[in-house]
């Protein structure tokens, strides 16, 4: 049975507030890359090797960083309605995240990268230790 909004487990909350981040930094990203120039350009300062990566990209990246805005927004609100695709939708995310930093690390030998290796292992294995909340 999915859970109530009273009975959320504050882990569940605090990963739905991680997509919710997830959400505006990708968001954020894509309207950066929409409109080059602007007042916010200086965020770019943050992660120049990011900009120089989408740079690469073209329009394509803004098409990456929109999709990737809309499926953190999904698995934010998924799970804290505790909805079963808000469960798998989370999983899926963290698990190409996961994939990624290890190709990347690989592919650039940048092992800086690897930081995200145990971080994601642990919210996946967080997450697949709480699914009998997100079960019908």
């Amino acid at each position: 049975m999915p859970m109530s909004s009273l009975r959320r487990p504050p882990g569940i909350v605090a990963l739905a507030l991680f997509f919710v981040f997830g959400t505006m930094m990708s968001g954020l990203a894509a309207l950066l890359l929409l409109f080059p120039g602007s007042f916010l350009d200086p965020l770019w300062r943050l992660n120049p090797r990011a900009r120089e990566g989408f740079a690469a990209l073209g329009v394509w990246a803004v098409l990456l960083m929109t999709v990737v805005c809309m499926a953190c927004a999904v698995a934010a609100f998924g799970l804290l309605r505790g909805k079963r695709w808000g469960y798998w939708t989370a999983l899926a995310i963290l698990t190409m995240n996961l994939v990624g930093d290890i190709t990347n690390a690989a592919a650039t030998h940048d092992w800086r990268t690897l930081i995200g290796v145990p971080i994601g292992g642990l919210l996946i294995a967080y997450l697949i230790s709480r699914r009998r909340v997100f079960e019908r």
